[in-house]
């Protein structure tokens, strides 16, 4: 599915959001979508020739151009933006591709990052809890970055990205009118569908009781967790998106900050939410760990969130059981359609 040409005209754009065909792209453009006329927001991403478009159909009149048409639209000056939230990246955990990551997730990053500083835009962008490797030393987002030991490549790379940023704010280089990094912890939610094997959970867990009434989840292979007992911080898309905006209405607010509910939960209630939104009687089943998946498994996770509030940004999450219900709902009136 691709979108027409006329999507891609957008010179009048203030607002540009990239991996917007992505899953919290594409959330956060809806929201966008709500408050801004469509001709303000621009739409970028790799060019659309899979499920991916569909995230983007129902919001008619916004722009549209891919990654590398973006930087050339910045370069020669068609585009200035005001704000840029940058979405878009490899965000497999299993890539093993250390060039493809470079290339997406540092390299690309620091390009829209420079332009941004030399434009006096907004740059508010996708960091993750990858970052924060096996939780051994915490999820505190004012810990030192030079302490963190990301498990996989994927993680590495946000890491280098965020050490980057870093290192130009202690050089003393001017850098974006504001500049915000989101440690986006287990997001869950509409529009993950196209993520195949990295989508969340709740997503997996909703088929798999569709198809056959059972839900498999990995048996334990650490000590003091039982099957499904692995800990979570699962935090509903739309409360991402919610947040992201409240960042950039403030400004004046830089830094890396969590982005988590700040209560773990495990596994086994996400799925017990599952059930109980569909109205069936939980059956679960355990399965090995998968082995490109063990020794890099993140067995807890739970944002700190103190820094987040003490720079003004406060918000309740979504409860876990309501996310799942509406999210449920939003997955039956799909199927429906």
């Amino acid at each position: 599915m691709l979108l027409p040409d006329s999507r891609r005209l957008t010179p009048d754009a203030r607002i540009v959001v990239t991996g917007a065909a992505g899953f919290i792209g594409s959330q956060l453009l809806r929201s966008l979508y709500t408050q801004y006329p469509a001709s303000s927001l621009l739409a970028v991403d790799h060019p659309l020739v899979d499920a991916r478009a569909a995230n983007l159909a129902a919001m008619p009149g916004v722009g549209f151009l891919d990654h590398l048409q973006l930087l050339a639209a910045l370069e020669s000056g068609i585009l200035a933006p005001e704000i840029i939230y940058h979405l878009g990246a490899c965000s497999s955990t299993t890539e093993t591709r250390w060039d493809y990551l470079a290339d997406n997730n540092i390299r690309y990053s620091q390009k829209l990052w420079n332009w941004s500083a030399d434009n006096g835009a907004q740059y508010l962008y996708a960091s993750s809890a990858a970052t924060y490797g096996d939780g051994e030393g915490g999820f505190d987002d004012t810990a030192p970055l030079e302490t963190l030991k990301p498990l996989n490549l994927y993680g590495q790379s946000k890491h280098q990205f965020d050490l980057w940023v870093a290192k130009q704010a202690a050089a003393g280089r001017p850098g974006p009118r504001q500049c915000v990094g989101f440690k986006f912890f287990n997001v869950f939610g509409p529009g993950e569908a196209h993520k195949g094997r990295m989508a969340s959970m709740a997503y997996h867990g909703y088929r798999q009781i569709l198809d056959r009434g059972t839900v498999r989840l990995f048996a334990s292979s650490r000590e003091g967790y039982g099957d499904g007992g692995e800990l979570r911080d699962f935090i509903y898309v739309k409360d991402v998106a919610r947040v992201m905006l409240a960042f950039a209405a403030r400004p004046e607010v830089s830094g890396l900050f969590n982005l988590g509910t700040g209560q773990a939960r495990s596994f086994r209630d996400l799925i017990g939410a599952t059930f109980a939104a569909m109205g069936r009687t939980p059956s679960i089943e355990y399965s090995p760990m998968p082995e490109d998946l063990r020794g890099r498994y993140q067995y807890f996770t739970q944002a700190t969130m103190a820094k987040t509030a003490a720079a003004g940004i406060r918000f309740q999450p979504t409860p876990l059981e309501e996310a799942v219900a509406d999210y449920v709902r939003q997955l039956q009136g799909e199927a429906k359609s």
